[in-house]
């Protein structure tokens, strides 16, 4: 029945765009020129003919349109089901904003085209509506951080309740500076120990798409990937079960976003916090972007021993560098240190000299060589 009905209709459009056409047409100067069409009946017979093909013509798309009407209808139930009502009633500002722009940009087509320039019009406005609700519903989270910003900016000028309410809603809902865990930091797990001494406040927030890579990374047909991905969730049960810190699986994604990593720094972005991360390349681009980020690689370099040009210590020579007469030492951390000449001392205890110390978000580098040279 219903297809019947959308075929009737769909035909009729097109007998009438047909119609509209050979109107337009036959009261045109171009074919007035002609005798033939000063006779009445040759102009009825031209509206006629054109309302008679374009009617067929669209009665035999109709099949094709009603099918994308349908496919049409299943993704809008599909994405409206998924979609809050804050996502709704921004979708529709959206889609109307957009709606009065192309309303006055699209005016001049009706005097150019009147018949044509009518549907044209019609259907650009149906875009123009799709277009602003897609893009209000996908920078949705941008929107808000826009607005938040301003009202961070104007801090001089007196806030109403309910704008320092909404300004501080994620500060309040999770009691500071929420932490949003990377998939590197949690198979690394040494979060877990940080956590354990009380320097991490806040909640943490664990994203599903990280949880959806370790799930990957878990079920590898490698057994070293294998292993690191179930020893990141037994990670996060450890935290969950031992440890009395807060934390949320954050169900939402960014389907518009590709990357893991882009993602965490859009997430950390929407709720105000900040990416855990031992990943020197995520470090980077969240530095660039102004993100804060806190690496473990970096806490744990700040921890380490601190050694300055000059220091004599007592060093075992355990191997060779990569360079000439280079020898390789180790910290009881596990800092390597270079001895310049240390060659010809590998397996033996020698005093030595710091010459220099390389700091970098990748770890930490000393440079010496054997006392009295």
């Amino acid at each position: 029945m219903l297809k019947n009905l959308i075929r009737g209709i769909v035909t009729a459009l097109g007998a009438v765009i047909g119609g509209l056409l050979g109107n337009y047409l036959t009261s045109s100067q171009y074919l007035n020129q002609y005798p033939i069409f000063e006779n009445l009946a040759a102009k009825i017979a031209l509206i006629a003919t054109l309302t008679l093909i374009l009617g067929i013509i669209f009665f035999i798309i109709s099949s094709r349109i009603y099918s994308l009407i349908l496919s049409a209808n299943k993704a809008a139930e599909k994405n409206l089901s998924k979609m809050t009502i804050h996502e709704m009633f921004l979708g529709a500002a959206g889609a109307i904003v957009l709606l009065v722009i192309t309303f006055f940009l699209t005016r001049p087509l009706n005097d150019i085209f009147p018949p044509v320039g009518s549907i044209v019009v019609v259907l650009l406005n149906i875009l123009a509506a799709l277009l602003g609700a897609n893009v209000a519903i996908k920078k949705a989270d941008d929107f808000y951080s826009f607005f938040q910003n301003i009202g961070r900016r104007s801090q001089s000028q007196p806030q109403s309740k309910d704008k320092e309410k909404e300004s501080k809603k994620y500060k309040a809902m999770y009691k500071g500076d929420p932490k949003v865990l990377d998939t590197s930091v949690i198979i690394d797990g040494r979060i877990f120990d940080i956590c354990q001494t009380g320097f991490i406040e806040g909640k943490l927030i664990i994203p599903s798409f990280v949880l959806e890579e370790l799930r990957h990374i878990a079920d590898s047909s490698d057994s070293l990937k294998r292993n690191r991905g179930r020893r990141g969730l037994d990670i996060l049960n450890k935290i969950q079960k031992e440890l009395d810190i807060e934390v949320e699986i954050w169900d939402k994604d960014f389907p518009e976003i590709a990357e893991v990593d882009s993602k965490l720094l859009k997430l950390a972005t929407v709720v105000s916090g900040k990416v855990v991360t031992n990943d020197y390349n995520l470090n980077k681009v969240a530095e660039f972007q102004g993100v804060p980020v806190l690496n473990i690689n970096e806490l744990a370099n700040a921890v380490k021993p601190v050694l300055l040009p000059g220091e004599e210590m007592n060093l075992l020579i355990s191997k060779i560098g990569k360079e000439a007469n280079q020898g390789i030492g180790y910290l009881d951390d596990g800092t390597m240190i270079v001895v310049e000449g240390g060659k010809k001392s590998i397996g033996n205890e020698i005093d030595i000299l710091v010459t220099s110390v390389l700091q970098t978000a990748a770890g930490r580098m000393i440079f010496a060589k054997p006392k009295g040279e």
